[in-house]
């Protein structure tokens, strides 16, 4: 090969090179650009939220709904010393939020919220109440469904709070535990109460380990399940498994 030819293929390698580096660069920024401003993917990975999302769950969070803070932010930057929040609205009773608990090293969470700022809120025998009257439980019949595989089995009531929202949460262990009775807390301004639907194994608001979500820290608003895969079936990294583990019929529901 002659210098000439040597020259015009390092040219041409070095061209190529170029093209894939700025096609991913390009495909980054995209993907940042969306996950910071519209949409961002969670992994569901604890059983707190049963029945309306499983372990396993990936779910879509829409971040355009609450608006934009450093809790919108790819972690590390979250710690930035950044306040406020831009294009500000509150969510309502009944949403499925996440949001990042500062008392938890920023981990993200996601609960229900079930109180708006100047509520008060307390937990009377398991049943929860908002500005001193019990929310509508109405049992549903699940005698097959058990708490996380095991017994007990779970019971499961439709709840709906004031203004209409409803949902089904889920009890494992009757009303004998300190988040089954808390005593009336009020809600700041500028925050809210969340609560877990799998009301026995939720670490949520009733807990100092949470307590009041500030406005600041919400994420987003969860709106639907996009991919389910069973963990007792498969791990993550077990594609190979997918097809006997993936939960099939939740893919596309939407997070009520």
């Amino acid at each position: 090969m002659s210098e000439g030819q040597e020259q015009r293929s390092v040219r041409v390698m070095l061209e190529e090179a170029w093209d894939v580096s700025k096609t991913v660069v390009i495909a980054v920024g995209i993907t940042l650009f969306v996950r910071f401003f519209f949409i961002q993917p969670f992994n569901i990975p604890s059983a707190s939220m049963e029945p309306t999302l499983m372990t396993g769950d990936f779910i879509l969070v829409d971040k355009i709904d609450y608006g934009y803070s450093k809790a919108s932010l790819i972690f590390p930057l979250t710690r930035l010393p950044l306040e406020g929040r831009m294009f500000s609205d509150m969510p309502q009773r009944g949403e499925v939020a996440v949001f990042k608990n500062a008392n938890d090293r920023n981990k993200d969470y996601v609960k229900r919220i079930v109180g708006l700022p100047g509520d008060t809120i307390q937990v009377i025998g398991g049943v929860l109440h908002v500005n001193g009257q019990a929310v509508t439980r109405e049992p549903i019949p699940d005698p097959e469904t058990t708490c996380e595989g095991y017994s007990p089995q779970a019971r499961r009531y439709r709840e709906t709070l004031p203004g209409g929202p409803t949902y089904i949460v889920q009890e494992c262990d009757g009303n004998r535990g300190a988040a089954d009775n808390t005593a009336p807390k009020k809600v700041p301004e500028g925050h809210y109460f969340a609560m877990g639907d799998n009301r026995d194994r939720s670490l949520d608001s009733r807990s100092t380990t949470v307590n009041f979500v500030p406005h600041d820290a919400l994420v987003g608003h969860a709106r639907r399940v996009i991919f389910s895969v069973d963990g007792d079936k498969a791990r993550f990294y077990e594609v190979w498994k997918w097809p006997f583990a993936i939960r099939y019929e939740r893919i596309g529901d939407k997070v009520e």
